[in-house]
């Protein structure tokens, strides 16, 4: 049996309107990135990357976007990323551009990058806060930053009997 490997491709939409990430979805997403694809790669690239392009993840509130795509044509995805302009949602267009955070081999990796992402942009927030208020709450973000396996549910059954 063969294994296909796959690239995930974590970005973040930025946009100047609030309300673009609010309305995000990740059919609007992924049709905007295979437009982007097929516009700039033509029926060939598009045609590579759709062979298991997927978004896997999508957190509207933070603007994080994890795509998945095989290893062969992640190159061809990442090339695209840049002229995806625009995202239309609910009959508006909304403005934005996607920023290309990190490229993995596994989804923990793109996880584990996140999280160091998310310490040094918390520490930058820290440097400019004005008062004691603002500081102690950003340093309790700082302080939750952090990936935790869960207990699974049969282990603690077992030592309750």
């Amino acid at each position: 049996m063969v294994r296909f490997k796959n690239r995930y491709v974590l970005c973040e939409v930025i946009s100047e309107d609030s309300r673009c990430r609010q309305c995000i979805e990740d059919r609007a997403l992924g049709l905007a990135v295979r437009d982007a694809i097929a516009r700039v790669h033509g029926d060939y690239g598009l045609a590579c990357c759709s062979i298991s392009f997927t978004v896997k993840y999508l957190n509207a509130y933070t603007g994080t976007v994890l795509l998945r795509c095989r290893k062969d044509s992640y190159r061809l995805l990442c090339s695209a990323l840049p002229f995806v302009r625009s995202l239309e949602s609910r009959a508006q267009r909304y403005s934005c551009f996607l920023n290309t955070l990190h490229v993995g081999g596994t989804i923990r990796t793109c996880q584990k990058f996140l999280i160091q992402y998310n310490r040094t942009q918390l520490l930058r927030l820290l440097q400019n806060c004005t008062n004691e208020e603002e500081r102690q709450c950003v340093q309790k973000s700082l302080l939750s930053c952090s990936l935790t396996e869960e207990q699974s549910q049969s282990g603690d059954e077992e030592e309750e009997d």
